[in-house]
């Protein structure tokens, strides 16, 4: 049984994620937990999930720390705030109404890690947890953990007070922490699809392009200085510079990562970021970490002592100082800093930008395909990464195979210094793939 993927369980609610699921969740949780702190963003499914987690969870003798309706980042910093073994966020963050989930956190803010994934499968699957006796069931107790949020990230920020005018589309989320932090340092807040609902009615959760149109329209034609887009749990952010801009991901994980670190340090990025952070970086003697696709591979590099900051370009940013948690209210915070010292139109005009193919291909048994994608390109070329499907480093190009996790996909990705060499590494790319299926 594979319940986890690289965000904690998620899916098709009555489907995938059921009642039934959260209450043995918690139960398997609760072998060795004696305090958890749960919370939710706000789709309606949420509550009765919850309802069965927590009833698992107290079942087993454990004690919960209910923060109710909270980011993502709130409940992963909150185990840590209040001792507790372990955390739960109840959502599909980014995904559409129809889904749902579950993420479990460890007490230093990181995700659980593959062999913590394994063991409460293991328990869920052979039923191995045994309810407390009679008197023994776990309390439960409720906790505003959204001030104390806040009150982290003014303490982290390194400002004292900003006059900047800013747009935050919460996206119908539990991001409001942004505009509470904001607010208190001086700024001028104007908010888009700020009511919570987990229907998403304002705009769909992820806060793509496409999806912060008018928030980029709104910061463009006005006269504010930043706009910030969260999904629904706030784990993500997204950004758009005063002339209206939207930040692509390779672009905002650069100028985090410089800002961040000093030269000699590293910073961690999954295998599909772009050539051009690497290259930006290494203007100040930064090196980068290539790990799997997935804020849980992230943070786990970003544990070592020389790694100052990790990011994925789909908008998940991690400052390892602080927390191993994708922080979207801190993110968000950060980059409104930044930009009050100098603008993002200014700093995104110094990061290179590159030419990138991405493409997906249908493909039945992905898993032996890639196999033989492996095989052949490893006895083909010298510089190979196989930490997530086969990456291959060209020097001046790279291009990256990789199975999707959740569908019968292999993704093909391809990128170059020029326009020309990008249709060049490309083309080999597919080469490769198909030859591999013949």
């Amino acid at each position: 049984m594979a319940l986890f993927g690289t965000s904690g369980i998620r899916g098709p609610v009555g489907e995938t994620v059921t009642a039934d699921l959260a209450l043995s969740l918690g139960r398997a949780l609760g072998v060795d937990c004696d305090r958890v702190v749960v919370g939710r963003d706000p789709r309606a499914s949420g509550e009765f999930l919850q309802s069965a987690l927590v009833a698992g969870l107290r079942e087993s003798g454990t004690d919960v720390v209910d923060v109710g309706v909270a980011a993502t980042p709130t409940v992963g910093r909150a185990v840590g705030w209040r001792d507790a073994d372990a955390g739960v966020s109840i959502t599909a963050s980014h995904n559409p109404p129809e889904d749902n989930g579950l993420k479990l956190w460890q007490p230093s803010g990181q995700a659980f890690d593959s062999e913590g994934q394994r063991r409460i499968e293991d328990r869920i699957e052979s039923g191995a947890f045994e309810p407390a006796a009679w008197d023994g069931s776990g309390s439960i107790e409720t906790w505003d953990a959204r001030a104390r949020h806040a009150e982290a990230i003014r303490s982290e920020l390194d400002c004292e007070a900003m006059d900047s005018r800013v747009v935050v589309d919460v996206g119908n989320g539990a991001g409001g922490v942004t505009v509470d932090v904001l607010q208190s340092l001086g700024c001028h807040v104007e908010t888009l699809n700020a009511q919570p609902d987990g229907a998403f009615p304002g705009r769909p959760s992820e806060p793509t392009p496409e999806n912060c149109r008018s928030l980029a329209t709104l910061v463009g034609a006005g006269d504010a200085d930043i706009g910030i887009a969260h999904d629904g749990d706030a784990d993500r952010m997204r950004a758009v510079a005063g002339d209206g801009t939207y930040l692509t991901g390779d672009v905002t994980l650069a100028l985090f990562a410089r800002a961040a670190a000093e030269p000699g340090q590293r910073v961690a990025v999954p295998v599909d970021t772009s050539l051009a952070v690497a290259d930006y970086l290494a203007e100040i003697d930064v090196g980068v970490e290539y790990t799997p696709v997935g804020d849980v591979y992230v943070a786990e590099a970003a544990e070592a002592p020389d790694v100052a900051f990790g990011g994925e370009p789909s908008g998940a940013w991690i400052w390892p100082a602080h927390t191993l948690c994708p922080d979207g209210p801190l993110a968000a915070c950060t980059i409104a800093a930044l930009d009050a010292d100098r603008s993002l139109a200014e700093r995104i005009a110094e990061v290179p930008t590159y030419p990138i193919r991405r493409d997906s291909v249908d493909v039945e048994e992905k898993g032996a395909v890639m196999e033989r994608v492996s095989e052949r390109i490893r006895a083909e070329y010298d510089d190979v990464t196989t930490l997530d499907g086969v990456r291959v480093d060209l020097g001046d190009a790279w291009f990256l195979l990789r199975a999707s996790g959740t569908q019968s996909l292999v993704r093909v990705t391809a990128e170059a210094r020029d326009e020309a060499r990008a249709d060049e590494v490309m083309a080999t790319a597919r080469d490769c793939l198909s030859a591999a299926r013949e």
